[in-house]
């Protein structure tokens, strides 16, 4: 009976998201409460599905008599959908203040609610179809968010994201084709995949999926976008960057390699190689553009692109302690980059101030907000008792016991990565703690923290990093049973 409950989460906010523009909120606060109501609602829906999973997949529409669009829950499914259950009414907290001087709430606000079901229908999806529905649908939610603001700029960020999701989508039909066509026509999840014979074929048909997918996920040369889209609303970049979108792309890689292709037939070939070399160059590849860039938000954007490639890389060993180190750096990433994104918007809404210099000396008087940058610098960074050493431990680990000469020039792009991190993290931390004469104080006088809605989430991301870095065995010990297919 519980497994209607998944079709609620997924519906419940994408409802109240396009019927947000019907009620025509006079008040504010009226907006506020009937958002986040739905919000928690199906965070906690969520939380209770993962707590009493469903047994067997929810049929919602029949379209053949082999395929199907249904929802299920597995082990990898709770991940994703837990880890935006969490985020999720954070972000929209944070919202409710920054979006205040961008205009046309309701408007923003029905596309920001309709993204969360929508990503809650990626992460229950039952098979490869539903998945792929759900992911083009996800596209459609956020290209309005990405133009929000209206201006030359944010429709050309819009319109560049949807080029290439547009792109990757057709590279991902393709491979899913040449599946349903020599693998299975169900297409459905199975952990260690369903593909029976290696073929030259199914090893394109892999290729085609990892790099259509792998276009949200913001692999090279296919990132473009992504420092791009850093013109729309800080709340937007946070759910593009950190909680949906390019989560998306990297939880669809995991779920084709996994759960479709199986890595017992793809270790070994040259489409294994060819994707984790992707995966490695742009680990190093997006640090470095990160570390040269001097507008603050589109530096965190090659920050995640850089980031992202680490998850793609544990996934490309093939391997479950390869999987485990993806699923927690997955995890941590989406805390650590929400928050860093989050205290960078903090930044713009109270000062106007965008690019790196400008910050000097902002940390005395906003020291909520660079405290918080400071703590996620350093947990990004990979400092021990921080929750990224931990992950980028994992991944390391899981390389240097698989052996060869790519997975060891992973983890040498691991460490150069982690340097040119505290470059381009710390400078800022510095810069704006430390500045250099009184370099950068003109004009800060009335700059302050920002109100509760904006700094509650500070706490809370910053107090679960603290958790996460120095007590989540219990998690990691999860993520390892999810990655070995034991649940």
């Amino acid at each position: 009976m519980n497994r209607i409950f998944m079709l609620i989460a997924a519906a419940l906010p994408i409802l109240a998201g396009a019927l947000l523009p019907a009620w025509r909120f006079q008040k504010r606060r009226s907006r506020e409460i009937y958002v986040l109501s739905a919000v928690c609602a199906t965070s906690l829906i969520v939380l209770g599905l993962l707590l009493r999973r469903p047994e067997g997949a929810l049929r919602l529409i029949r379209l053949t008599r082999t395929l199907d669009i249904s929802l299920a829950i597995d082990g990898l499914s709770g991940v994703f959908a837990g880890l935006v259950a969490v985020l999720w009414p954070l972000a929209s907290l944070y919202a409710f203040e920054y979006i205040k001087h961008e205009g046309g709430d309701d408007r923003f606000f029905a596309f920001y609610t309709v993204s969360y079901g929508v990503t809650l229908g990626i992460a229950m999806s039952a098979n490869l179809i539903t998945m792929y529905l759900f992911y083009e649908l996800l596209t459609l939610a956020t290209v309005p968010l990405v133009a929000h603001t209206g201006d030359r700029r944010s429709v050309r960020a819009a319109k560049k994201y949807l080029g290439y999701s547009i792109g990757g989508a057709a590279c991902a039909f393709l491979g899913m084709m040449i599946l349903y066509v020599y693998a299975d026509q169900s297409l459905t999840f199975v952990y260690g995949g369903f593909v029976q014979e290696r073929t030259p074929l199914i090893l394109a048909g892999y290729l085609l999926t990892f790099f259509g997918f792998g276009v949200k996920a913001a692999v090279f040369p296919f990132h473009g976008w992504l420092p791009s889209a850093g013109v729309a609303p800080t709340p937007v970049t946070a759910l593009l960057h950190a909680v949906a979108v390019v989560k998306a792309g990297v939880f669809a890689v995991m779920r084709v390699t996994f759960y479709c292709f199986g890595p017992e037939v793809l270790r070994g070939t040259w489409a294994q190689e060819v994707v984790m070399a992707f995966a490695v160059f742009t680990v190093v590849f997006g640090s470095a553009m990160a570390l040269r860039e001097q507008h603050l938000k589109r530096r965190l954007a090659y920050s995640t692109v850089s980031n992202l490639s680490y998850i793609l890389f544990g996934v490309t060993l093939m391997t479950p302690a390869g999987l485990a180190g993806a699923l927690s750096h997955m995890v941590f990433h989406g805390v650590m980059k929400i928050t860093l994104f989050f205290c960078a918007g903090a930044v713009m809404y109270k000062t106007h101030r965008e690019f790196v210099p400008e910050l000097a000396g902002l940390g005395r008087y906003m020291p909520v907000t660079f405290t918080a940058f400071t703590v996620a610098s350093a947990a990004l960074v990979g400092v021990p008792l921080l929750p990224g050493f931990l992950s980028k431990w994992n991944l390391a680990t899981a390389a240097l016991a698989e052996g060869g000469v790519i997975p060891t020039l992973g983890v040498a792009a691991l460490l150069i990565s982690a340097v040119l991190t505290a470059g381009y993290l710390f400078t800022v931390v510095v810069s704006a703690f430390f500045p250099v004469n009184g370099e950068g104080s003109h004009g800060l006088e009335l700059a302050e923290d920002p109100n509760l809605y904006m700094k509650l989430p500070f706490f809370v991301l910053t107090a679960l990093m603290a958790v996460l870095g120095m007590g989540s065995k219990g998690l990691l010990t999860l993520l390892s049973r999810i990655a070995w297919g034991e649940l």
